[in-house]
């Protein structure tokens, strides 16, 4: 598994990163013969990350970016969606910590990977949302002196627009509706 995420953290602009699973005896719980018995099982897990050349695998909990969370995340589970049938993958704000270049691989990854599984990502980088096959846009109101949340398929146009947003925050230009149109024409 973590070969096969390895390759795909290559893919997604951490080309030197090594990842390791440490399995490590249970510290509390009950006798089970001659291991502990914890809640959750006989072993604890820990995941060690070696993110650049020369640097020793440590908890990745304590060495990684905001960024490299989100994108060994998807490496993570793209690696276990491969060998497990396994049919919806979700991933909420994949794009924390990351821009540009890299941003664009990661929506390459999941699109990728939506040609095998149903994958649901709230994003709000306009180089991976540009790379879905179909786009939802998300809005809050308020009514009644409570908050509502509509969820909507975005036509064409719609979608164009959406994307300029992202570009170009609150006021939309023709410039940035010519970029968004040419993000998703590039897909």
């Amino acid at each position: 598994m973590c070969k096969e995420a390895e390759g795909q953290l290559a893919r997604l602009a951490m080309p030197h990163a090594r990842l390791q699973v440490e399995l490590l005896p249970c510290r509390d719980g009950i006798p089970a013969g001659d291991r502990l018995l914890g809640p959750d099982g006989a072993d604890r897990v820990r995941f060690l990350l070696a993110a650049n050349p020369g640097e020793s695998r440590e908890p990745l909990r304590q060495v990684a970016s905001g960024g490299e969370v989100a994108r060994i995340m998807l490496a993570l589970r793209g690696a276990l969606a491969v060998r497990r049938s396994t049919p919806t993958l979700v991933f909420d704000e994949i794009d924390a910590g990351i821009g540009g270049r890299t941003a664009q691989r990661v929506g390459q990854v999941l699109a990728e990977l939506a040609r095998h599984h149903q994958v649901l990502c709230i994003t709000h980088l306009p180089q991976i949302a540009s790379m879905a096959a179909s786009h939802y846009g998300v809005s809050k109101s308020l009514k009644k002196d409570r908050t509502s949340t509509e969820v909507r398929l975005l036509d064409k146009q719609e979608r164009v627009d959406e994307i300029a947003r992202m570009l170009g925050g609150v006021k939309i230009t023709e410039t940035t509706r010519k970029h968004a149109a040419e993000l998703l024409a590039n897909v």
